[in-house]
């Protein structure tokens, strides 16, 4: 094949080594900027990809390049062949991680163990119970907030996620930066990003300057200490002079990262997306089950990609319903 060993570098000379697959689009959560609230359409269990097809694309992706894998959802551990699923993806060369809700993560810990799962990406949008309840739809707050602390100390490195919206959890940005005075956590602020029947309102993100005149007006500079972010992050890093862990924002809204973006996702029933805010995507199941290669169809797709946000380089763009109404709920393109 023509061009092969670069068939994950896209016209903007960046490298794709990096492979979010969502394994289920089925959540025993019900969050409001995921899910709209009347819930989504699911694809029949047919259209879902199976273990297999699972291990088969990733191995092509790692084959081309990809060195680091993240198994997202919905909640990925619902799944009930998720131990399998470990088992195949641990035997690959990749750095494997997922991202929970952390609700029944407790039932989980030797099967991410043996599979060499370090890194743990928990949601949680709210150290308050009655909070949590309201966006979450569901009771589970202690259960969440237990077993953060466990797997703290089972040894994980474990990131919070929060996505900030004005007047429901912004007012809990230093309590979450005082989360990490004695856990040795990066908890993440997460601008609020628009998707399918989110309800997304420009008026309700908490922009990463917002966040900063928060952590200013309540930390001196002098314990206010800015991190050295990895290639390739998605965050700009602080940490707290003498607190154990750090934290850090997410600002895909207002100081995108695409620059640096070596993301692609797999959704569940096995579409290909080059970019979280474009709603184009590429069907690399069907030729799969056709056995025909899957390579002709991945580097397309990542030819496509766009150099800013699918395309929305602007405010005023990303505030215009019908370009990302188009788009998939967050929950059915995964996390």
């Amino acid at each position: 094949m023509e061009n092969d060993k670069n068939i994950l570098q896209d016209t903007h000379g960046r490298d794709h080594t990096y492979l979010r697959i969502s394994l289920i689009e089925r959540c025993n959560l019900r969050c409001s900027y995921c899910m709209p609230e009347e819930g989504v359409q699911l694809s029949p269990k047919s259209h879902l990809m199976t273990y297999e097809e699972i291990y088969d694309i990733a191995k092509t992706f790692v084959k081309h390049g990809v060195t680091k894998i993240r198994l997202t959802g919905g909640e990925p551990l619902i799944r009930k062949d998720i131990p399998v699923i470990l088992e195949k993806l641990a035997t690959l060369p990749v750095e494997l991680s997922i991202t929970s809700n952390a609700v029944i993560i407790d039932k989980f810990i030797d099967v991410l163990k043996v599979n060499g799962v370090k890194n743990i990406n928990v949601s949680l949008d709210s150290l308050d119970e009655e909070k949590f309840k309201h966006i979450t739809r569901r009771n589970e707050f202690k259960k969440v907030y237990n077993n953060i602390l466990l797997l703290v100390k089972e040894g994980f490195n474990v990131k919070v996620n929060a996505v900030l919206m004005k007047d429901f959890n912004d007012n809990e940005i230093i309590d979450f930066i005082n989360f990490t005075k004695d856990l040795p956590i990066s908890v993440r602020f997460i601008e609020f990003m628009p998707f399918d029947g989110n309800k997304w309102d420009i008026s309700k993100m908490v922009s990463y300057k917002e966040v900063m005149k928060y952590v200013n007006a309540s930390f001196s500079e002098k314990e206010i200490e800015r991190l050295q972010d990895a290639p390739n992050d998605t965050s700009k890093n602080y940490k707290i002079k003498g607190y154990k862990g750090s934290f850090a924002i997410i600002s895909s809204v207002t100081n995108p990262f695409c620059d640096s973006c070596n993301r692609l996702r797999l959704t569940a029933n096995g579409q290909l997306k080059n970019c979280l805010f474009s709603s184009g995507e590429s069907d690399l199941l069907t030729t799969l089950r056709a056995g025909k290669p899957i390579e002709p169809i991945i580097q397309k797709a990542v030819q496509a990609k766009l150099k800013i946000r699918g395309g929305m380089n602007t405010l005023e763009k990303l505030q215009e319903p019908k370009l990302h109404n188009n788009n998939r709920s967050m929950i059915t393109i995964g996390g």
